[in-house]
């Protein structure tokens, strides 16, 4: 099973350091979202383990091996860095075409990734008349051509319609459901909560997080549960006296802070309280992200005063 493994990483331009003593790994059978502010170092670290930059000091891997000891790398990593790569002149399929020859790929290859993306039937098309959405998924399909144990994807959702975020979800899970070790990066808090298994942070060029999605929400956004019932006295006595503490929800009933469905159905169970509502109001990725960057963002807009 191949990983990619990072290790002690550092990388500066002049005297900024982009990337700062940075170790974590990209297991395979998972998906891994790679998340950070602006200018947090995750593009420059996906240039560092695909050996377009070299670092100061430290390494990064694919399978053992710095990605310029791989022969015919297509096989082994397929990444997705800048929809702009193709040549604007060439059709779709002679992009995917030049790409399988330098790597020993067959022909046949490529009409498979077209079909897998959608695009076969604008295959022969010139990509300058792809929108924004088509040439990501070319992106995507020159990353499958070799059909990788690893593939690392830098904001793979960013122009696609409705339906393409759909698609992109599950080829994502079904790249892990493979075995293969999958690196995603994104802005999209919700699109990443919708496919990533583990988490990966960022905050000017240091890791700040590095475990499973769920432990990483739950460490720092406490659950709340929305409840309603018919005797409103009896229900925060009840919730008091086991030191719940509760505040009016919007629209009515009650919000119990740093607490679950099960706890709150128990007690409400054993006291034979009706219940008219028991909603979990569970922590979000996007509450636990900003929790953890407040302090981490170099470019933050100031709000407008009115």
């Amino acid at each position: 099973m191949t990983s990619i493994d990072v290790r002690d990483l550092t990388k500066e331009y002049g005297t900024r350091r982009a990337v700062d003593h940075l170790t974590f790994t990209v297991a395979p059978g998972r998906v891994t979202g790679f998340l950070g502010p602006n200018g947090a170092g995750k593009s420059t670290t996906m240039r560092l383990v695909l050996g377009l930059d070299r670092p100061a000091s430290g390494t990064a891997t694919v399978g053992g091996r710095p990605y310029a000891a791989l022969r015919e790398p297509l096989r082994e990593v397929g990444a997705l860095l800048d929809v702009q790569a193709a040549h604007g002149s060439r059709t779709g399929r002679d992009h995917l075409r030049v790409l399988a020859a330098s790597n020993r790929i067959p022909v046949s290859r490529v009409d498979e990734v077209l079909e897998e993306t959608g695009l076969a039937g604008a295959a022969r098309r010139r990509v300058r008349t792809y929108s924004l959405g088509m040439r990501q998924r070319l992106g995507i399909a020159a990353a499958l051509l070799g059909d990788p144990a690893v593939v690392m994807l830098d904001e793979p959702s960013n122009g696609l319609d409705p339906e393409g975020i759909i698609w992109i979800r599950g080829l994502l899970r079904r790249l892990a459901d493979e075995g293969r070790a999958v690196l995603v990066s994104s802005h999209l808090m919700n699109e990443t909560a919708s496919f990533a298994d583990h988490l990966v942070v960022l905050g000017r060029g240091r890791l700040l997080a590095d475990l499973p999605m769920r432990d990483f929400i739950d460490a720092r956004v406490r659950p709340r549960v929305r409840v309603r019932t018919t005797d409103d006295t009896a229900l925060r006595d009840l919730l008091a006296r086991h030191g719940f503490e509760t505040a009016r929800s919007e629209g009515g009933g009650w919000t119990v802070q740093h607490a679950r469905v099960d706890d709150i159905g128990r007690l409400l169970a054993e006291a034979r309280l009706p219940v008219l509502e028991l909603t979990p109001e569970e922590g979000t990725l996007e509450q636990a992200y900003l929790d953890l960057t407040a302090a981490e963002t170099e470019f933050t807009a100031q709000p407008q005063e009115a």
